[in-house]
């Protein structure tokens, strides 16, 4: 297993307000020196309920997996998509995002 590359206590970060499957999503995205993704932080209009909890759960995986060398674009096309290619989970439409703010 690849050794964890942790950020730096203070780093780059921006936020982003989305919608996705008629819910509110804020997600501050925390990026390395080089300007790439490390790690993911990703709330729910709904605070403590299953969708938020879930989707915080997701974020902390995501994070991990940048931080021990996955490559961004792997998670993005490993997430679910319907049969037109468009975001199944509000995960994949975040990812989509960062993808054509870039």
């Amino acid at each position: 297993m690849s050794a964890r590359h942790r950020l730096p206590q203070r780093r780059m970060c921006e936020t982003v307000k989305f919608e996705h499957g008629g819910q509110k999503y804020h997600a501050t995205i925390g990026r390395y020196p080089d300007g790439r993704i490390g790690e993911v932080f990703i709330n729910s209009s709904k605070v403590g309920s299953a969708v938020d909890v879930n989707i915080k759960d997701a974020a902390i995986a995501v994070s991990l997996a940048l931080q021990n060398g996955c490559e961004i674009e792997a998670l993005r096309k490993a997430l679910l998509r319907n049969a037109e290619g468009e975001p199944e989970g509000p995960l994949a439409a975040m990812f989509d995002l960062l993808e054509e703010a870039a």
